[in-house]
């Protein structure tokens, strides 16, 4: 018993890699069987598959290991709750061993009738009596734990010698020098192009050449064969979705057969509906990549009016700020209490690999998502995405109104209450006046009337309590929505929508092959064979930034944008102020915020014709919210200036001149901000914030350099002041997005205890506190505890 004293008092490790091998890990020597000494450690069990991948891609002895045994308990047996019972007894064996098919080597009498094939396949390469191998036991006291036994580590052969990879000399010209199979992103390279439709000879050919110029193979990818792409070639050919001709049967079975892509599966009962989530490993992987300090957004509710089940997908924003799915869920309802339960159980698996994992903001783009939930489980501010609802809105109103004029005019209405409502200063009754004031447009009126009047309040109490997402992110949401039913919703046959079987499996395969590929750095190989569900070009906001000023002509409530594929041809834009402007342009023309609309948004907030977008205005009020503490509590009211200093000097050491100065002082303002502000010009800066945040409000008197002035005012009075005029040059600033420091720097917020909120935000990646400022009683007093 002293043994399992002793196991079960080690720690439990788990790196935060995503693999992870046996030099990782701290290992342990207890008393094992017959006297011997055991090597083992305790990792989570659910990251037994991260530890196989991780010892498999051994860069000395590179290898592959599979399951030489395994015994389980039934689920529906009963055990007494032994200390050293078990639960799942797993052998996992090097797949170079353990027989030996050399001359002269030693076969186990198992696997006697063993006849060696004609053609020199391998054979002899893929087992050498490889004495490697590891022992994996769950056991009844913690199953949540792995108990892992390591004392063969060596990759030798029972002689004591090296049986393959680069220390073996007898495997060098053969396949033992590689690993015995393919890598995993290989293997998912080749069924993602099979699954788009590229055929078995492009791709050897495509691979052939790139083998060719470097030189020959080096590992053991380069080896990849023919009959290995056919064969995975002539599987997906052969698989059908239907696994049954009950849909829900068939459900089952697809659960049950990819149990390593589901993370929440709940079948309909008396009081739940069907719940299904679908993330596969490479989105795990991309969740936890940049969705770290990131942001997560909801595109909810996606063919609703064609499948038989709505999908929310969950998406993050790679470096370029362009959308990629991390996880699909299928339900036909999306109520508060599934929403809890799904979330926190992808939570929970993103934390089994990353235990640091920290999400910095959650956008939902409906405002009857249980935000409660949402904050519960991720700890993060909640944002909320206006483009489902300015798309239907722009798309409907061109087409049932013909009058482009009357159009803009709607438009713009339509977008001012919608401002007023963000900042605080209007309500519902203000689209009561506006359908007053519209009463010409008598088919888009009916159209408002019958679906937006009962949302309306729903919305406007959105609107008001969370902060709005930027006009990037909403490009960024408009653009993967447009993909997904390009790629998903492409069938000749409409009747398959009714099976959430081939939904299930339409996701699985063919869609994320495509968002797989969207990230695969060597897709142009391929760009003769691109379809329109390939499309991976530019969003709207990346290709605004690309027309150059000298291309768009402002005239009074008109603008004129060259096109950049054809420069005979001219966008007019009507209403160019803001994103409820109109263009000719066919994007534009099916709802979608285009490039020519937001171009012509930079060029006048360039001249200083409007006023920074609702989202800085936000944040503006988010830093008074925080001065406005109580007067004992200067606590927070210096962590607030502070704040705004530090926005301000990382801002100029990035987009500035680049100048030494103002780097050093942006590293001497990182190091020792909590300090920095005294209580002698508090009450003076907090009149100035107060102002500059009433210019905002008003347009009439706004500048164009507003946006700079107020925060660098702050920084001014507290002897801090860098020049800002040369950093509003850069298209991010004029565009009212800031780099993605800023977005660190309010994410390092949420950690602060006792500020759990104040709507703090930073645009481009969109990160905000939004809820109310709790009581701070117990803010420690240290330094540390504001370092950001």
């Amino acid at each position: 018993m002293a043994r399992w004293d002793q196991i079960l008092s080690l720690p439990v490790q788990s790196p935060p890699t995503l693999e992870f091998s046996s030099a990782e890990l701290v290992w342990s020597k207890v008393e094992g069987w017959r006297d011997n000494i055991d090597r083992v450690a305790l990792i989570p069990f659910a990251r037994v598959d991260d530890f196989v991948r991780g010892e498999s891609a051994n860069k000395e002895c590179p290898t592959r290991f599979h399951v030489e045994a395994r015994r389980r308990r039934p689920a529906e047996s009963t055990y007494k709750p032994k200390v050293d019972g078990i639960l799942e007894y797993i052998l996992y064996w090097c797949s170079f061993g353990p027989d030996d098919h050399r001359k002269g080597g030693v076969v186990r009498p198992s696997r006697t009738t063993y006849v060696p094939k004609k053609k020199p396949s391998g054979r002899p390469n893929t087992k050498r009596g490889c004495t490697c191998h590891f022992i994996v036991k769950r056991l009844i006291a913690e199953p949540s734990v792995a108990l892992i036994i390591y004392n063969q580590d060596k990759h030798v052969d029972k002689k004591g010698l090296p049986c393959h990879g680069p220390q073996d000399k007898k495997s060098a010209g053969t396949r033992a020098m590689y690993a015995p199979y393919i890598s995993e992103d290989l293997r998912l390279r080749v069924l993602s192009l099979l699954y788009v439709g590229v055929s078995v000879e492009t791709i050897m050919q495509r691979h052939n050449e790139s083998v060719e110029r470097q030189g020959g193979p080096c590992n053991r990818d380069d080896l990849l064969t023919h009959r290995y792409v056919r064969r995975q070639e002539r599987s997906i050919r052969r698989s059908s979705y239907e696994l049954d001709t009950d849909d829900a049967v068939s459900i089952n079975m697809w659960v049950e057969s990819h149990q390593n892509q589901v993370f929440f599966y709940e079948n309909f009962s008396d009081s739940d509906p069907f719940v299904l989530g679908i993330q596969t490993e490479w989105q795990l992987q991309q969740l936890i990549r940049f969705g770290n300090h990131g942001l997560l957004a909801s595109d909810s509710k996606f063919g609703t009016n064609k499948l038989k089940y709505p999908i929310r997908s969950l998406v993050v924003f790679n470096s370029d700020n362009k959308a990629i799915p991390v996880a699909w869920i299928i339900t036909p309802r999306f109520a508060s209490g599934d929403t809890l339960r799904w979330m926190r159980a992808l939570y929970n698996r993103v934390h089994m690999k990353d235990p640091k994992w920290k999400l910095a903001g959650f956008i939902v783009d409906d405002p009857s998502a249980d935000i409660l939930a949402i904050r519960e489980v991720f700890q993060c501010s909640v944002l909320i995405c206006f483009w489902r609802v300015r798309h239907a809105w722009h798309k409907n109103l061109i087409k049932k109104c013909s009058e482009l004029e009357t159009c803009a005019v709607i438009a713009k209405r339509l977008g001012q209450a919608v401002q007023r409502i963000c900042k605080g200063d209007g309500t519902a009754d203000l689209f009561e006046e506006f359908v007053e004031d519209f009463v010409d447009a008598a088919e888009f009126l009916d159209y408002f009337k019958a679906i937006w009047y009962p949302r309306l309040g729903l919305w406007t109490s959105a609107l008001r309590t969370l902060p709005l997402a930027s006009q990037e992110m909403c490009s960024s949401m408009e653009y993967y929505h447009n993909q997904l039913k390009l790629r998903l919703l492409n069938e000749k046959e409409k009747s398959v929508y009714q099976r959430a079987d081939w939904l299930v499996d339409k996701l699985g395969t063919t869609v994320h092959s495509y968002f797989w590929l969207d990230e695969y750095s060597g897709k142009d190989d391929f760009a003769r064979y691109w379809k329109d569900e390939w499309m991976s070009g530019l969003t709207a906001w990346q290709k605004s930034l690309q027309i150059p000023d000298s291309d768009v002509l402002i005239e009074g409530d008109y603008s004129k944008v060259v096109d950049q594929e054809d420069r005979h041809k001219v966008h007019v834009v009507r209403n160019p102020a803001s994103e409820y402007a109109l263009c000719d342009c066919n994007w534009a023309k099916m709802g979608n915020l285009c490039e020519h609309i937001l171009k012509s948004i930079k060029c006048l907030h360039d001249k200083g014709s409007i006023t920074p977008s609702v989202s800085m205005f936000q944040y503006m009020q988010a830093l008074v919210d925080m001065l406005h503490c109580p007067p004992h509590d200067s606590l927070i009211r210096d962590h607030a200036l502070s704040l705004a200093v530090w926005v301000q000097t990382q801002l100029n050491a990035q987009l500035g001149p680049g100048s030494g100065q103002s780097k050093r002082q942006a590293l001497q303002l990182t190091t020792a901000t909590p300090g920095m502000v005294r209580a002698s010009n508090r009450t003076h800066t907090l009149v100035n914030m107060e102002n500059d945040l009433t210019e905002l409000q008003h347009p009439s008197s706004a500048t164009g350099n507003l946006s700079g002035g107020k925060i660098d005012r702050v920084a001014t009075e507290n002897g801090t002041r860098t020049d800002i005029g040369s950093a509003m040059e850069h298209p991010s600033v004029e565009m009212q997005t800031s780099p993605v420091s800023i977005s660190a720097c309010a994410t390092q917020l949420f950690s602060l205890d006792g500020i759990t909120s104040a709507n703090v935000f930073a645009e481009n990646r969109d990160v905000m506190i939004d809820e109310e400022l709790e009581s701070t009683k117990n803010i420690p007093s240290t330094d540390a505890s504001l370092q950001i």
